[in-house]
């Protein structure tokens, strides 16, 4: 089957960023498509990768964010409000599954883990298809279990209260493991905002 090629309009919000020499462009909401371009001024609708998403966080300026959030939704625009580094990420995991959008407002650090999700779980490929059905099946307790977390009301609860969303990727494994521990989920349980700080230093136990 031939990629569809779609024209870039002359001036829009979209936002637009390269990585690895390739351009990638997001086109405003709602359609909120992401794309590559194949030719010069010719895209392709596209899956980016985590390494793709990240490099937006340097490549899309705040004027550019500003600008486009302002088609936005008020409630999506809060949403990605919250994230600095992975408000790219954050804006593909609600749209890739919109069906998500309630459960990542509340827990937003999942948005981190799910983005991370292939080299986390191992093989090749996306799986937000799977992710989906798992939603769909199970709700957010089945999705903390297929990401190797612990699906129960604590580690949600810690999830829930990360003061910054924006969970550095080197963070993730160690934090996956830390949250099996439940010397660790007593610490975290006793904080009310978990800083980076406190989930720093909760891997850095569980590794001594």
């Amino acid at each position: 089957m031939k990629s569809r090629l779609i024209p870039a309009p002359a001036c829009s919000p979209d936002l637009t960023w390269i990585h690895d020499g390739a351009r990638w462009r997001v086109t405003v909401w709602p359609e909120v498509a992401f794309l590559v371009e194949s030719a010069p001024g010719r895209w392709r609708a596209a899956v980016p990768g985590e390494s793709v998403l990240a490099s937006a966080a340097l490549g899309v300026s705040p004027a550019r964010w500003r600008r486009f959030l302002e088609f936005v939704p008020a409630d999506v625009a809060a949403f990605l409000g919250r994230f600095a580094f992975s408000r790219m990420s954050a804006l593909f995991a609600i749209t890739r599954c919109p069906e998500l959008a309630g459960e990542l407002s509340g827990t937003p650090a999942l948005v981190s883990f799910l983005i991370a999700h292939q080299g986390l779980r191992g093989g090749e490929g996306d799986s937000w298809g799977e992710i989906a059905a798992v939603h769909e099946r199970e709700g957010v307790f089945g999705l903390l279990q297929w990401l190797g977390l612990p699906a129960s009301r604590q580690t949600l609860d810690i999830l829930r209260r990360v003061a910054d969303p924006d969970l550095p990727r080197r963070l993730l494994e160690p934090l996956r493991a830390a949250l099996w521990e439940p010397e660790v989920i007593w610490s975290l349980a006793r904080c009310g905002e978990v800083s980076d700080e406190q989930l720093a230093r909760a891997c850095h136990a569980l590794a001594a």
